[in-house]
């Protein structure tokens, strides 16, 4: 960092009413509990936005305590590289990470793109989730949506072979790609794979709970399967092999952009198509993983528009569309 008074650090908890009800395999909510780090310096300030998750044992509360213990060190200087070796991966870290590096593009006066060597973000087009619920039900929902490219459909029960099957019906034109959140079995895992083939599905997002995934690896795969519970960072790669054709990649599972792009570049280098992910979150959870959207197949980063409203200076949707972030939201 530029000399002059010591780096600042706040954060606090934030809730984002959804619109309706967001539910997958493991439950529905009806709000996003986000925590917003900012690092102010000399006039400037870097916001960092993350989602604690629940399934990897992390709450708001504990994420929010994580990131105050790093004033110390933030005030001292921290960067984005001692940052890595000083938490773990986690959602904590992904906020310190993006606001680290937004407060060093605000006050070098350049996007987050150009200090990073990184290709420009462009326009691109982003995933619609449709939340998990009665084949009807989502049916209804799909065909609101069925003028949009890309879907991405939430499954994990019972009966998901008529799910998809009545998604596909309400929106012929779309793309789909399916997510399962661990829910399928090896009971089941083949017969909703072909279910899925038939229904015209791109991809699969993790079917089966991760470290119960080595069925993957002895059948044959009719559509690629994407890793999202069972890969976290570049660490969790090798383990990867044979099993899945894709890996998912969130901010808040790799502790930030920093190791995110790192893991994407790793990833591309092994041999996996990327798929960038997001939780439900506002659009300054969004907009760091622009950066990674250039080397992906897929974009899912549709979490604002799945809440009530989003904070000021959102990103822009259109027709399906993502828009790269203005540097008044972050970067």
């Amino acid at each position: 960092m530029t000399s002059g008074k010591s780096p600042t650090l706040v954060a606090r908890i934030e809730r984002w009413p959804i619109a309706g009800r967001f539910a997958i395999s493991r439950g529905a909510k009806t709000e996003a509990v986000t925590v917003v780090a900012e690092i102010s310096r000399d006039g400037h300030t870097g916001r960092g936005e993350c989602v604690p998750y629940s399934r990897y044992g992390e709450t708001a509360e504990a994420s929010l305590a994580a990131i105050l213990a790093m004033r110390e060190a933030v005030g001292k200087g921290l960067d984005t590289g001692a940052l890595q070796a000083a938490m773990p991966a986690c959602a904590a870290r992904n906020a310190l990470d993006c606001a680290l590096l937004d407060l060093q593009a605000k006050t070098k006066g350049k996007r987050v793109w150009e200090l990073l060597d990184r290709p420009t973000p462009r326009a691109c087009v982003t995933a619609f989730t449709i939340s998990l619920g009665a084949a009807d039900a989502m049916a209804e929902a799909t065909a609101k949506a069925a003028d949009r490219p890309l879907l991405k459909i939430k499954l994990g029960g019972e009966a998901d072979d008529a799910r998809i099957a009545a998604v596909r019906k309400a929106a012929p034109r779309s793309e789909l790609i399916v997510d399962a959140n661990e829910a399928w079995t090896t009971a089941n895992l083949e017969q909703n794979l072909a279910a899925c083939a038939n229904a015209g599905v791109t991809l699969v997002e993790q079917p089966l709970p991760a470290g119960q995934d080595e069925a993957l690896g002895r059948i044959k795969r009719p559509i690629p399967v994407c890793a999202d519970e069972s890969v976290h960072d570049r660490a969790s790669l090798d383990g990867l092999r044979g099993r899945y054709d894709a890996v998912n990649i969130k901010l808040d599972k790799t502790g930030g952009l920093t190791e995110a792009l790192a893991m994407a570049d790793a990833a591309q280098a092994q041999g996996f198509e990327i798929m960038i992910g997001c939780m439900v979150a506002t659009s300054l959870a969004m907009a760091p993983a622009m950066l990674l959207a250039r080397q992906a197949r897929f974009v899912d980063l549709d979490g604002p528009l799945l809440l009530t409203h989003d904070r000021d200076q959102g990103m822009r949707y259109d027709g399906g569309l993502i828009y790269p972030p203005d540097a008044a939201l972050w970067g």
